[in-house]
């Protein structure tokens, strides 16, 4: 369970490989020579502009997925806590049924 990624350790992973991505062509870029390198830098410039908006975006969509779940859990936990507390009290009261039946026989 604990190598489960979470949709926010996907994005940063895909983002990262996007990085690398573009760290690669730069490299190629550096090989080209003449209009294909003048082609490689206008796409390399683009792709770092795109990357930059899309860690900006992601960054905004998980600012508010963590505010709306930090206001829900604080809404929720106190029933949550109450709901396990009868719960709890519910298998004493098993619990403690069992035992008298157990010991009547």
């Amino acid at each position: 369970m604990a190598n489960k990624k979470s949709g926010f350790d996907e994005v940063e992973s895909i983002l990262k490989e996007i990085g690398t991505k573009i760290e690669e062509l730069i490299e190629k870029g550096k090989e080209a020579g003449g209009e294909a390198k003048d082609e490689i830098e206008k796409k390399i410039k683009d792709l770092k502009e795109k990357r930059t908006t899309l860690e900006k975006e992601y960054q905004k969509g998980k600012e508010k997925v963590e505010k709306l779940y930090n206001e829900k859990k604080e809404e929720y936990e106190p029933n949550i806590n109450e709901s396990a507390f009868h719960f709890k009290e519910g298998l004493k009261q098993i619990i403690e049924g069992i035992k008298v039946l157990l010991g009547s026989k």
